[in-house]
């Protein structure tokens, strides 16, 4: 009796040996693809859209502005170089001030010894708190140069001084001390910038002068009472409004009864005042 093969078991035998004969298949790797919502895609070409523009915007601005009004700077220097090698350097404006020296005490600057076309140079000495010499723009006053000597000093009377008188080129500036009379000034010399200052001298004309060169004090005015030694404007003032309040004077020394002035500044000025 032959032996028969039960069929209970075939569909093991089936599966060991399709495992043994078959590599398990692999799954098939497919790239990812990056999708773009309609939606995002249409927000991100309006943003590209509008930067184009913006930036076509610019450029066309940049352009205009190029072409259009020139800098006014630039015109200025454009100009001045034109005009420069034509005119040469005698045409510099005439009633502009040049740059010059700083001011400020020492001895000649740039400007050179007799303070150059724009400058003048004078010698302050008295009571400020740096004497010496100083450097000045032209045109520059009295106060500019004490400024410059680094100011008047505590001890200082200034009431004896014109601080409005325009400077002379080489010319020496006293500031007096309290109860020190200044001498009779010699004329200030004209000097190349500064002009021929007012005089400083004993007066030969006017409503206040005489041919002898003495100021009558009851006609004189407030400038021509300056030419006396030791009167200032401030005291020059004081004598006008003393005069207009309280009549003429009845002789010189009748100027002891005006504030400010002493026997000092009277028997200073007496040979040069009269009534």
């Amino acid at each position: 009796m032959g032996i028969r093969r039960g069929t209970g078991n075939r569909p093991l035998d089936d599966l060991v040996r399709l495992a043994c004969s078959a590599d398990p298949e692999e799954p098939v790797r497919r790239p990812r693809r990056l999708a773009i919502a309609p939606r995002a895609a249409v927000v991100a070409g309006c943003v590209l859209l509008i930067l184009a523009a913006v930036l076509a915007l610019r450029a066309v601005l940049a352009s205009t502005g190029a072409g259009g009004e020139a800098d006014p700077a630039a015109a200025a220097g454009a100009s001045a170089s034109i005009r420069s090698p034509a005119a040469g350097p005698a045409t510099a404006p005439a009633t502009g001030v040049s740059p010059g020296p700083a001011i400020g005490p020492g001895g000649p600057t740039a400007a050179g010894p007799s303070g150059g076309a724009g400058a003048v140079v004078v010698h302050v000495t008295g009571a400020v708190t740096r004497p010496g010499v100083v450097t000045l723009k032209a045109g520059s006053r009295v106060t500019d140069a004490i400024n410059a000597a680094g100011g008047a000093a505590p001890e200082a009377d200034t009431e004896q001084l014109n601080l409005a008188r325009v400077l002379t080129d080489g010319e020496q500036i006293r500031v007096p001390r309290i109860g020190e009379v200044l001498p009779d000034p010699a004329p200030q010399p004209t000097g190349p910038t500064g002009g021929a200052g007012p005089q400083t001298g004993t007066a030969t004309g006017g409503t206040g002068g005489s041919a002898s060169g003495t100021v009558n004090i009851n006609t004189a005015s407030a400038s021509e009472l300056e030419k006396l030694p030791g009167i200032g404007p401030a005291l020059a003032q004081r004598i006008v409004e003393y005069r207009d309040s309280h009549g003429p004077f009845a002789s010189v020394d009748a100027l002891t009864d005006v504030p400010g002035i002493g026997k000092a500044k009277l028997d200073a000025l007496r040979e040069q005042a009269t009534v």
